[in-house]
């Protein structure tokens, strides 16, 4: 976690610095130039290798307030908050497609699990596909704890999601059930 911190403070740093131009000795301007971050790369379904970029810290904030209609069971923003084309793939090999899929999985998964999810970092990052289309991902993950048949579980969640316009169109849960000591 703290490499990930380091990791984060290190990408910020990198994406802008100041440039102080002087003549004769005297400072003259103050100039913030902001540059493009490479932080990563990304590979496409048919093996292109695609440069990751820093993304929008505005869908970080998607993602919290997500998040927090989860832990609310608040199905209205979920239902705002989904996309036209929304799609879902959890960790035992679910795949839900659509907003009423969606709302009606969670309806049923939320009187049997009673989940709750506490972010511990996210990431926001910007890829183009060969096409030029922009693709702004959160990569985000999360202490999660459900409770099954009287008996809380404590897991580890990293979810990637695709937001576009401001929406949810998709995301990849991967999850592990958290150890004693952690």
């Amino acid at each position: 976690m703290k490499n990930i911190i380091l990791l984060l403070v290190s990408v910020s740093l990198m994406t802008s610095c100041i440039e102080t131009t002087t003549n004769n000795n005297t400072t003259t301007s103050n100039k913030i130039i902001e540059k493009e971050s490479i932080i990563g790369y990304d590979v496409s379904d048919e093996g292109e290798k695609r440069d990751l970029k820093g993304g929008s810290i505005e869908n970080i904030a998607i993602w919290e307030n997500y998040i927090k209609a989860h832990n609310e069971r608040d199905m209205e923003v979920i239902r705002n908050l989904d996309s036209d084309t929304f799609k879902a793939r959890g960790p035992q090999g679910q795949f839900i497609e659509g907003v009423d899929t969606h709302v009606e999985f969670l309806t049923q998964w939320f009187e049997q699990n009673s989940p709750k999810w506490e972010i511990k970092y996210a990431i926001a990052n910007d890829v183009k596909t060969k096409d030029g289309e922009l693709r702004q991902w959160v990569t985000a993950g999360h202490d999660m704890t459900l409770t099954v048949d009287g008996n809380q579980v404590n897991l580890y969640q990293v979810i990637d999601a695709l937001i576009s316009d401001g929406k949810i169109q998709e995301f990849y849960v991967h999850e592990r059930v958290k150890g004693e000591n952690e």
